[in-house]
């Protein structure tokens, strides 16, 4: 910020803060997509503070391929993200077959597909385009700082649980495709959203509070393995959670496995909430699988099977 109490910069400090060349952000003043609010007495351009989210909107659109004529119809607004992504797509499509699926253009364009599919804004765009774009470093510094809250202070978790999370590789793989590249993003900002956070440390409390210390390790890994079984055996017979088959066929009694009903079914809930399935579906598209390897339909099952247990 130059030193007369306007509030104002010049290129040099714009570059020096974003990491862009004076060259680059020069071309794009010349070329007006980057407008100064003023000159100095000197003639040198000054930008507001403003002019850092318009340079940052403007560096995602080029690095997402998009020409400075798509530039200056999104910033006029004459076009949204959404409608020149949607554009932009088609065209990409004709350069990866070609280019054998270059991998970068793979995440120009799953960025691209999501953005127009979500009607994403300036600032979800940007945010997407910089979470596609990290590093392999950096996206598992993202992970391992999960994992690494989720154990904090908790000192009695299944060690295969444990285990098993800590080993999960949620990252992209060398040639993602556009799916994997979403689920990514989507995981991503999951991953570090506090609430979702909190939700997940939940699960992993009532793991270490309510598990039977006399059980053989590795319990808490079969148990939500005899849970899908259990669900899918039910709705593949057609019987219905709240039905009295249910009981009947002793299946809300295995589940319970003798314990406390109002203890297993919150924490069942705390386990099969929207978020937590949505999770699991992320994790199996970034392993190759299906996000039916989650088995939503079946935890539903089986919490509905307890709940109306518990209104009986």
């Amino acid at each position: 910020m130059i030193d007369d109490g306007t509030g104002l910069f010049t290129i040099g400090e714009l570059a020096k803060a974003t990491g862009l060349t004076v060259r680059t952000i020069r071309y794009w003043s010349d070329e007006g997509v980057l407008t100064p609010v003023t000159r100095s007495p000197g003639g040198y351009r000054l930008y507001d503070a403003e002019s850092f989210a318009r340079l940052e909107l403007i560096r995602t659109l080029r690095e997402l391929g998009l020409g400075l004529g798509h530039v200056r119809a999104v910033l006029s607004g004459e076009q949204t993200v959404s409608e020149v992504a949607a554009a932009h797509v088609a065209a990409l499509d004709a350069q990866i077959l070609p280019q054998r699926g270059d991998p970068q253009l793979k995440v120009t364009r799953a960025v691209l597909s999501t953005v127009a599919r979500r009607g994403s804004s300036a600032e979800e765009m940007t945010l997407m385009n910089k979470l596609a774009r990290l590093s392999a470093a950096e996206r598992k510094r993202i992970t391992e700082e999960f994992v690494a809250e989720l154990f904090h202070g908790l000192d009695a978790v299944d060690p295969d649980i444990e285990e098993r999370m800590r080993s999960i590789a949620v990252d992209l793989p060398e040639e993602p495709t556009p799916e994997q590249v979403d689920a990514w993003v989507e995981l991503a900002e999951m991953v570090q959203n506090p609430e979702f956070r909190a939700e997940m440390r939940k699960v992993f409390e009532f793991n270490v509070s309510d598990q039977d210390r006399s059980a053989v390790r590795g319990r808490s890994t079969w148990f939500p393995m005899r849970l899908v079984q259990l669900g899918a055996e039910a709705r593949e017979r057609g019987i219905a959670p709240e039905s009295p088959e249910a009981e009947a066929e002793a299946i809300v009694w295995e589940v319970l496995g003798g314990g406390d009903l109002t203890v297993v079914l919150e924490r069942m809930e705390s386990a099969s909430s929207d978020r937590l399935a949505r999770y699991r579906e992320l994790l199996s598209t970034l392993k190759g699988g299906s996000p039916a390897a989650a088995h939503r339909e079946e935890f539903a099952w089986v919490v509905a099977a307890l709940r109306a247990r518990a209104a009986g």
